[in-house]
C-alpha cells in the first residue's frame, strides 16, 4: 500500500473523503496544467469577471485525468481516474460542481487503497487484476468522451469499457448504461440531436472486431450489429448523416503476433488504403458499402452530411500518424510526450467525399495548419454546416492554447489565443436563445491560467472572437487538463428528465 498522503494532499483527502496515494514526482503529464486534483467543489458564489449573458441557458462538461493512487510502473496521462467538471449557466448566473466518475476500477482502488491496474505504457500482466479491464489488463477510467444524451451525462473510455451516466446538473451519479454491449462502447458516441438518437460503436480483439449500434430517446437499445473487420482495429471516432453512420478501418493498428504475448504494439501500414464503412442507420453488416482512401489515422471527425449522391464528411487527417520519437526536455518519457504532440503527429482539416453509385472518393485538404478536437453547432449535426471552432495546441505538449473558427463556404478563418501560459479545453457552442443563425451563440471553455495559478470558465460571442471573453467565472481551484468537454441547452436536458419522470 502506498504511503500516507500528506501536506497539500492530505487536506485534500480529508476535505474530499478519497483515498489518494499518488506522490510528488517530475512526471510531466502530473505537474503544471495537469497536476492532478482530488477535491470536490459545490459553487455558485463565485467571482466573475465581465458578464454573464442572460440569453444562455445549459450545461458544458469536461472530463479531466486524475491520478488518485501511485501508479503501477510507467503513468500515461490517459490512465488518470476521469473527474467531470459541469458548469450550469442561465439567467445570468453560473453554478459549477466538480465530481469524479465513480467507476468500478475506481471504487476498487479506493477500497483497496491503491492501484490495481497498470496503465497505457505497461504490460497488463504488472495488474493486480488483469481479468478485468477495458481490454483485460487496462482499467476502464471513463476519462475519455463526455457528452449528454436522453436526459443524462455519458461518460466513455476509449478502449471500449462502460457507459457511466450522471445527471448534469448535480452530477449525481446514475445507473451505468444498462444497453451496454459485453464488449462494451468506445469514446465518441453521437447524439443526433434532431431524433434524439444516440449512435455508438464498439472494438475488440476478437471476430467481428467491432459492433455499431443505436440507442432511442428514451435510453433503450434500439438496433445492435457486428461490423466485420479483418482484424483487431484502433477506431475511435464516427460520423453520422441524416440517415447513414461512417464507420472506419485504418491502416494503424496493434501488431497481430504480439498480441498473444499482451503487447499492444500499434503500427502504421502506409502501403494500406484507409476504409470508410457507410451503413444506413438502421443497417446490418451486408447493408455496408466500403470506401477506400489515402492511408492515414483520424482521431476525430467533425461533421458529415448528405449531399445528393455523396456524403460528406470533415476531420482531421493525419500527415505523419506515427512519428519518430527524439529526445527532448523529458527523455524518460520520450514516446508520451511524442504522441501526445500534435504538432508531430501534423493533423489537417480534411475533407472526404463519398459516391454512394460509383463507389469512389474524392479528398480535399481544408487547411494546412496544424488543428484538431474541432466542435461544431451540435443542432447542425449530421447535416450541411457552415461554421467549425479547432483546438491550436502547445508545440511539444498536450495542452490547447487557442481557437480557430472557419467559415466552411468562403474559406475565412478568425484565430484566437488564450493568453500566455493559459491553457483551454475543447469548447462547446452555446446557442443563444432564439438564435437562427448558426454561429448565433457563444463559444464556452475552461481556461487554466498557470501565472495566476487559477481556472476559469470563459465565455466568448462567438461572433465576436476578436473582442475578447465576454465573461470569465474563477473556479474555486485550478482544475487538471484533460481530453473532451461537450454543451447541452437546459431545455432540452429538462424536457428529456420530464419525459422520463413522466
Amino acid at each position: 500500500m502506498g504511503a500516507e498522503p500528506t501536506g497539500a494532499a492530505r487536506a485534500a483527502f480529508q476535505r474530499g473523503g478519497i483515498r489518494a496515494t499518488i506522490q510528488p514526482n517530475d512526471h510531466p503529464y502530473m505537474n503544471g496544467a495537469w497536476a492532478p486534483q482530488h477535491n470536490e467543489h459545490t459553487a455558485e458564489d463565485m467571482v466573475v469577471i465581465g458578464t454573464i449573458p442572460t440569453d444562455i441557458d445549459g450545461v458544458y462538461v469536461r472530463n479531466t485525468e486524475n491520478p488518485v493512487h501511485q501508479p503501477l510502473g510507467r503513468y500515461h496521462p490517459f490512465d488518470g481516474d476521469g473527474m467531470l467538471h459541469a458548469i450550469t449557466l442561465k439567467d445570468g448566473k453560473a453554478s459549477y460542481r466538480n465530481r469524479f466518475v465513480r467507476t468500478k476500477g475506481f471504487e476498487a482502488e479506493q477500497e483497496a487503497g491503491r492501484a490495481l491496474w497498470a496503465g497505457l505504457a505497461e504490460h497488463p500482466s504488472l495488474s493486480e487484476r488483469p481479468g478485468w479491464g477495458a481490454h483485460g489488463g487496462l482499467k476502464d477510467s471513463s476519462s475519455t468522451d463526455v457528452i449528454i444524451h436522453a436526459g443524462a451525462i455519458l461518460s466513455t473510455f476509449y478502449q471500449c469499457g462502460e457507459g457511466y451516466r450522471l445527471d448534469p446538473f448535480t452530477l449525481e451519479q446514475l445507473p451505468s448504461a444498462d444497453w451496454c454491449p459485453p464488449e462494451g462502447i468506445s469514446a465518441h458516441p453521437k447524439v443526433d440531436e434532431k431524433t434524439g438518437e444516440l449512435l455508438f460503436f464498439n472494438y475488440s480483439k476478437t471476430a467481428p472486431f467491432m459492433h455499431y449500434g443505436v440507442v432511442g430517446a428514451d435510453n433503450q437499445l434500439k438496433h445492435l450489429t457486428p461490423v466485420p473487420l479483418p482484424g483487431a482495429r484502433l477506431p475511435h471516432d464516427m460520423a453520422f448523416t441524416t440517415n447513414y453512420s461512417i464507420l472506419n478501418d485504418f491502416p494503424l493498428f496493434w501488431e497481430e503476433h504480439l498480441l498473444p504475448k499482451g503487447y499492444h504494439v500499434a503500427r502504421f501500414h502506409p502501403e494500406m488504403k484507409s476504409r470508410f464503412g457507410i451503413i444506413p442507420r438502421f443497417g446490418n453488416a451486408e447493408d455496408i458499402k466500403w470506401f477506400e482512401a489515402d492511408a492515414t489515422y483520424v482521431l476525430h471527425f467533425l461533421n458529415a452530411w448528405e449531399d445528393g449522391d455523396e456524403i460528406v464528411m470533415d476531420g482531421y487527417f493525419q500527415d505523419n500518424p506515427v512519428p519518430e520519437t527524439s529526445p527532448d526536455a523529458w527523455p524518460a518519457y520520450e514516446r508520451i510526450m511524442t504522441f501526445l504532440d500534435q504538432n508531430m503527429l501534423q493533423p489537417k482539416l480534411h475533407r472526404w467525399r463519398f459516391n454512394l453509385n460509383t463507389g469512389a472518393t474524392t479528398e480535399t485538404r481544408l487547411d494546412d495548419r496544424v488543428l484538431e478536437f474541432g466542435i461544431i453547432n451540435n443542432q447542425f449535426a449530421g447535416v450541411k454546416y457552415r461554421y467549425a471552432y479547432s483546438a491550436v495546441s502547445k508545440p511539444g505538449w498536450f495542452l490547447f492554447t487557442g481557437v480557430v473558427k472557419h467559415d466552411m463556404d468562403t474559406g475565412d478563418s478568425w484565430a484566437i489565443d488564450f493568453g500566455p501560459e493559459r491553457y483551454g479545453s475543447e469548447p462547446g457552442f452555446a446557442p443563444r436563445i432564439g438564435a437562427t443563425e448558426e454561429d448565433d451563440g457563444y463559444l464556452v471553455t475552461y481556461v487554466s491560467d498557470m501565472i495566476e495559478d487559477r481556472s476559469e470558465c470563459v465565455i466568448y460571442d462567438a461572433r465576436k472572437l476578436a473582442d475578447g471573453p465576454v465573461a470569465r467565472i474563477i473556479l474555486p481551484e485550478r482544475i487538471s487538463s484533460g481530453t473532451h468537454a461537450t454543451w447541452s441547452q437546459g431545455a432540452t436536458i429538462r424536457a428529456s428528465q420530464a419525459a422520463k419522470a413522466a
